[in-house]
C-alpha cells in the first residue's frame, strides 16, 4: 500500500475524472484540469488548450447511460510540484449512434502541477494504437 500523500492525491484526481465520466458530470471533469491544460485526446483537433465544459457535456450526451473510464497499471512519479502518470484507460459504454455497448483500452500519459495547493492536470495525452498492416484499423481489441 502506498503511503505517499502526493501520489494518493494524484490518484484521487484521476479517479475523480473517472467517476465524473460515469456520472456524466462535465463540470466535475473539467474541475480537475488547469484552465490552460494541453490535451491531446482522441477527438480532433490534434491539441486542445483548456477543456470546455459545454463541449464535454455535449460529448457525454452522445452516450446512453454512464460512460465508464477506468484506470489500470497507472505509474506515478512526483518531483516537487510536478508529477506525471502513465498507464491505461478503458472507455466503455453505449454510444447512441451505435446502439450497443463498446469497450476499448487506450494509452494515457497525464502530467499534473500543484497549483494553489491542489494537483491539477496540465497535460493529458490519450491514444489508441493502429495496425500497421496497411489497413489503418484502430487496435480496439488490445488489452493491458
Amino acid at each position: 500500500m502506498n503511503t505517499d500523500p502526493d501520489e494518493a492525491a494524484i490518484r484521487a484526481v484521476i479517479e475523480a475524472v473517472n467517476r465524473a465520466h460515469h456520472d456524466k458530470d462535465a463540470a466535475a471533469i473539467t474541475a480537475q484540469y488547469a484552465q490552460d491544460a494541453v490535451i491531446a485526446d482522441l477527438s480532433p483537433p490534434l491539441i486542445h488548450i483548456g477543456i470546455d465544459a459545454a463541449q464535454k457535456a455535449a460529448w457525454l450526451d452522445t452516450w446512453e447511460g454512464p460512460v465508464e473510464r477506468l484506470s489500470r497499471d497507472f505509474h506515478i512519479e512526483v518531483s516537487g510540484d510536478l508529477a506525471f502518470g502513465r498507464g491505461f484507460f478503458e472507455l466503455a459504454g453505449t454510444p447512441k449512434s451505435v446502439g450497443e455497448p463498446i469497450s476499448f483500452w487506450m494509452r494515457a500519459t497525464v502530467c499534473l502541477r500543484r497549483i494553489e495547493g491542489r494537483w491539477k492536470i496540465v497535460h493529458e495525452h490519450e491514444s489508441v494504437p493502429f495496425y500497421m498492416d496497411g489497413s489503418l484499423r484502430p487496435a480496439f481489441d488490445l488489452e493491458p
